[in-house]
């Protein structure tokens, strides 16, 4: 069984006309909220094997919190392929972990964490920031992951 949480970042600071959006950081709410649902995960007993986090400034200081939050002392993944992925990416980048992983947090951003959460979790709704999806695999190799295995567990508000 292979577990996956996909996280979106949390709320962002409004963009300036001069600011490349890679660089945008959390707001003062972002950062509250990253909290919020690091606590949440953590009530929870969410801690993943592996926390894998687009390297763009919110995403990153999403994933930071997060991993304080519920206890993750292992390092963070940065993937370059997760900011402004196709859904595709996404998958490849995912059928891509260790097969010695069996819990895996992706953070990152929309659209494509909403259409890897309707893909394998019948979301039905889109995924908002600081929110979080938790999709179980029937599986014992990331490589196998599919629709014909997945289940939908949970969405997770903040």
């Amino acid at each position: 069984m292979k577990e996956l949480y996909i996280l979106r970042h949390a709320q962002k600071e409004i963009q300036n006309d001069y600011e490349y959006d890679y660089d945008i950081s959390l707001s003062k709410k972002g950062f509250e909220d990253a909290k919020k649902i690091g606590k949440l995960l953590k009530q929870k007993e969410v801690l993943p094997d592996l926390i894998v986090s687009s390297p763009a400034i919110r995403a990153r200081q999403t994933a930071q919190i997060v991993a304080q939050e519920i206890g993750y002392d292992k390092n963070i993944m940065f993937n370059e392929v997760i900011y402004q992925a196709f859904l595709n990416e996404l998958i490849e980048s995912i059928t891509y972990t260790y097969d010695s992983v069996n819990s895996l947090l992706i953070v990152g951003h929309n659209p494509a964490l909403t259409a890897l959460a309707l893909t394998f979790g019948n979301l039905k709704e889109e995924l908002q920031m600081g929110n979080a999806v938790k999709i179980e695999f029937n599986c014992n190799s990331w490589i196998d992951i599919d629709k014909s295995n997945s289940n939908f567990v949970e969405l997770i508000k903040i």
